[in-house]
């Protein structure tokens, strides 16, 4: 996932939510779609949210390795 897509992950999901507050009587059909939709969105931004927090790490490690060299 590039680092943009993690921003529009999050925006679109915000929009899912976003539709099942509009609705007033909700289309069961269009609220399952909507439903995958956002697991899928919320699954892809989880690993990346792993990702970065992976790359942060390796940061941090490499900071304190050379604090203490």
């Amino acid at each position: 996932m590039e680092k943009n897509k993690l921003k529009d992950s999050l925006k679109k999901i915000e929009e899912i939510i976003n539709w099942f507050d509009e609705q007033e009587e909700i289309d069961v059909e269009a609220g399952l779609e909507k439903v995958k939709e956002g697991v899928t969105l919320i699954k892809s931004s989880k690993k990346r949210l792993k990702e970065l927090e992976n790359e942060f790490e390796k940061v941090k490690t490499g900071l304190e390795e050379e604090i203490d060299d």
